[in-house]
């Protein structure tokens, strides 16, 4: 009995598709409250991009594509300090485009990511995320 559920573990990790998450920490330079950043995703893939905040302060984000060999149909989620996937700004539903007030001091997370046929049939993506926090 323990051979066969050591086996059954690992036929369903073998049988797991890896998602792989990408991760860098935006620093703005001396003087400046923003930056771009740029990268490409590709399928199932996500990158985040963690940033310091305190209460009280706005996040500007914008999202646009810049290039693919799909549709194009890339988002980000703003994940609060702590989140464990919980977004408090969406834009597959709100749009590429937001200020948000910050709700308290820690690092939020800007994780770009695809969705539908992009993500299903492997496309890639390319982005342009201009950040900016005052």
């Amino acid at each position: 009995m323990r051979v066969f559920a050591s086996l059954l573990v690992a036929a369903l990790a073998a049988a797991t598709p890896l998602t792989a998450q990408m991760v860098a920490d935006v620093k703005f330079q001396p003087g400046n409250y923003g930056t771009m950043v740029s990268g490409t995703i590709t399928g199932d893939e996500y990158f985040d991009y963690r940033l310091g905040a305190n209460a009280g302060q706005q996040m500007f984000v914008e999202l646009a594509v810049a290039g693919t060999n799909g549709t194009g149909t890339v988002y980000f989620n703003i994940l609060p300090p702590g989140s464990t996937g919980e977004a408090i700004y969406n834009s597959s539903i709100n749009g590429n485009t937001t200020t948000i007030d910050l709700p308290s001091k820690g690092d939020y997370t800007i994780r770009v990511y695809l969705m539908g046929n992009d993500r299903d049939t492997g496309k890639t993506v390319g982005y342009n995320v201009d950040l900016s926090i005052q």
